[in-house]
């Protein structure tokens, strides 16, 4: 039976055990799990927040990470603007990024969701509001999520991978972590 870890990624926090080559120590995932011969089945940037998986099964992982699977993940990704009708159809439709087209997501604005502060705190401008999407897509490229919002003309300022197929962060603060067998 595979060991599954769901772990909820401070903002700040590198998707990796070690950071070998950085001039000053950044956080790693090292503080906050011992769990050996546990790795995780994708990344998360170092300004993203929110669910991690890590597990002990090759096959599993590569279930989770690798986009042939197309396993859904979806966001509550802050935006800098209101989204037009405009917008979100372009996001629903896909959006031509530097490496090409993405994928449809789905995507709808949401009233600002219950979450934990973040640390540091976003910017915030009195001139221009900010709001608040929950976007799924079914790809993992780089930096995927904040380039399709800036694509649109919505510059992402707080993201939060809430889910990842069946997976989600419910019940689960931040720098905290689940462990279940799958």
């Amino acid at each position: 039976m595979a060991r599954l870890i769901l772990f909820n990624k401070p903002f700040g926090v590198l998707s990796q055990f070690t950071d070998r080559g950085s001039p000053t120590a950044r956080a790693t995932l090292s503080d906050f799990i011992d769990a050996p011969g546990v790795y995780p089945a994708g990344r998360l940037d170092r300004d993203s927040e929110g669910l991690l998986l890590l597990c002990d099964d090759g096959r599993l992982q590569a279930r989770i990470a690798d986009p042939r699977f197309k396993m859904p993940k979806t966001y509550l990704v802050q935006i800098e603007g209101e989204p037009t009708t405009d917008a979100l159809r372009n996001l629903r439709d896909g959006v031509r990024l530097n490496d090409g087209m993405t994928l449809p997501a789905a995507v709808e604005a949401i009233d600002e969701p219950d979450l934990w502060l973040r640390d540091p705190p976003i910017r915030q401008r009195k001139s221009i509001p900010d709001s608040w999407l929950q976007l799924t897509i079914r790809e993992g490229r780089n930096r995927q999520v904040r380039r399709m919002t800036a694509a649109v003309g919505l510059p992402t300022l707080r993201l939060v991978r809430w889910s990842i197929g069946d997976w989600t962060l419910d019940d689960i603060a931040p720098g905290q972590f689940r462990k279940i067998a799958v």
